[in-house]
């Protein structure tokens, strides 16, 4: 077997990455911060890091900051999906679906192929999609097809959608209701191996190209030309001064600038183990009673856990750290999925749950009326009279465009010299042909030399390496299971220990919640803690004792 570090391996961090030179870390806290930049970027959500990459790619001096940590907020609750437009399109929004189609397939083809991956996506029509709505369905993913065919994504990333027989549903989806089922529509959009994952990737891109990345460093104070920065971990002040300043802090914008105003949306999922629907291979879109274009979603997970979701509902008063799902949508998910299946879910079979706050721009005239599931999904760019730059609404998929769109309007603002953007053809760090990167996998001699080339792509020898390094463990050890005798929880340590040398890490929540996705099943969390607790003594120790 071609081994992991080998520069002939696509896993090796020479070769697809183009660069055999260490990458820049991601540093937690303000040390080592510049105090003159170019551009200051508030938040690390997928904006914000996409916007640290974008600048730092044409050239600018930049810092990019966060209060909490990459992924803090709404960017690690999403679905987890690389959305072609489909609902926008539904909806009369062509523009907004085009631009979302583009956008998933730079993302599945160029920047993040190893981060990607097509899902097959089923609606059953059952005696909940009435034959006119059928119809409607089979129209919208044609509909979709040709926004792919639009956005010139190949039908070897995202085939061709089809109508399926009954039996030919029932095999896809073994758990699904057979009483009164007509067949299905097959389609096919992206997803995501993990939204936060996805943001973390970006940011060590960005500091690759040359951007400091600062976690647990908050913004005090800004204008359009300086910030005044408090280190959360020491808490020690910095002063920056820079040529204009970005926001891109989300649902949290308004607390930066007074006149952004924003109605968030908490959008709500749930977290099943896979044996509360057996075998299901593909997502269901479970229909929403009522409801023409809007439909409730079972995702299966790369580690074979299920999600559920999502809602929309509306968000008054202050805007939490961490949003809290509600029993009522809780309840109101698991009563339309159970409509769809077989064995109707109950609420036991939820093993967590996890909700985002989406931060739309409320443009309307009635301050704030209105269900938030109409407020247009488009992005805007907003200058304030102090000269920040605040990027708002849009989504996940989207999110290169929205960088560029900000950093469009910085530079042209602040009257700085910047080369062009070239974020759509710059891959991320780690990217390889999907094909390549599976072939890797397969032939892996270690079931977690196979887990790191799935969540890091080209970069898992790197990871590998890294671990080894920072540890002073041999590689079966790095390679171990975190919490042997819990199947539920796949992460090695290898990704801990990259966590924290490389990403920014600085406790365990920044490990479980955010660098791996343990936290999102309590249970799992729980058991997980104390390999999270020795993977920070360890680094420590074996820096302390390398003298760094």
């Amino acid at each position: 077997m071609t081994s992991p570090t080998s520069p002939t391996s696509p896993t090796s961090p020479t070769s697809p990455t183009g660069s055999s030179r260490t990458p820049r870390r991601i540093t937690p806290g303000l040390a080592g911060a510049p105090t003159d930049v170019d551009v200051v970027v508030v938040g690390l959500g997928v904006t914000g890091a996409g916007v640290a990459l974008d600048a730092a790619s044409r050239g600018l001096r930049v810092l990019a900051v966060d209060a909490h940590d990459l992924a803090f907020g709404t960017s690690r609750f999403s679905s987890k999906l690389v959305h072609g437009g489909l609902r926008y399109l539904a909806s009369g929004q062509v523009a907004i679906a085009h631009e979302s189609a583009v956008e998933r397939g730079i993302l599945m083809e160029t920047t993040a192929p190893h981060l990607t991956h097509p899902l097959p996506s089923l609606i059953p029509l059952g005696p909940g999609v009435s034959r006119p709505l059928g119809a409607l369905a089979g129209a919208g993913l044609v509909g979709g097809d040709l926004l792919r065919r639009a956005a010139r994504t190949s039908t070897d990333t995202l085939p061709r959608p089809r109508r399926l027989s009954a039996a030919e549903t029932r095999q896809l989806a073994p758990p699904l209701r057979t009483e009164g089922l007509r067949g299905g529509l097959l389609g096919w959009d992206g997803q995501l191996e993990d939204d936060a994952r996805l943001v973390t990737t970006i940011a060590r891109t960005a500091a690759d190209r040359g951007a400091a990345v600062h976690t647990h460093a908050r913004v005090v104070a800004a204008t359009g030309t300086s910030v005044q920065l408090r280190d959360e971990l020491t808490g020690a002040d910095l002063a920056v001064t820079c040529r204009t300043v970005v926001n891109a802090a989300g649902v949290w914008a308004g607390d930066l600038v007074d006149d952004v105003r924003l109605r968030p949306s908490r959008g709500t999922h749930l977290v099943l183990r896979p044996e509360a629907l057996p075998h299901l291979a593909v997502a269901v879109f479970a229909p929403i009673p009522g409801e023409t274009n809007r439909f409730v979603l079972v995702l299966p997970q790369p580690d074979g856990q299920l999600y559920v979701g999502l809602t929309d509902e509306p968000v008054d008063g202050p805007v939490p750290d961490v949003a809290e799902p509600t029993e009522v949508e809780i309840g109101f998910l698991l009563d339309v999925v159970s409509a769809s299946f077989a064995r109707p879910l109950r609420r036991s079979d939820v093993v967590g749950a996890f909700a985002g706050l989406r931060p739309l721009l409320d443009t309307s005239d009635g301050a704030g009326e209105g269900s938030t599931a109409d407020l247009s999904r488009k992005h805007a760019v907003l200058t304030s009279p102090s000269g920040v730059v605040t990027i708002v609404g849009g989504k996940l998929t989207t999110y290169r465009r929205m960088a560029q769109d900000a950093v469009d309007a910085a530079v042209a603002s602040a009257g700085l010299t910047a080369g062009p953007c070239v974020t759509a053809t710059l891959p991320l760090l780690g990217a390889a042909p999907r094909e390549a990167l599976a072939e890797e996998a397969a032939r892996a001699d270690h079931p977690g030399r196979a887990r790191l080339v799935r969540r890091y792509g080209a970069d898992a020898g790197l990871v590998l390496d890294a671990a080894l390094e920072a540890s002073g463990w041999a590689a079966d050890e790095v390679l171990a299971p975190i919490a042997p005798g819990h199947a539920t929880v796949p992460t090695v340590w290898a990704e801990l220990f990259f966590g924290i040398t490389h990403e920014g890490a600085a406790d365990v929540a920044d490990l479980l919640d955010r660098r791996t996705r343990v936290g999102l099943v309590p249970a799992d969390r729980e058991v997980a803690v104390p390999a999270a607790q020795r993977a920070l003594e360890v680094v420590a120790a074996h820096a302390r004792q390398s003298g760094r």
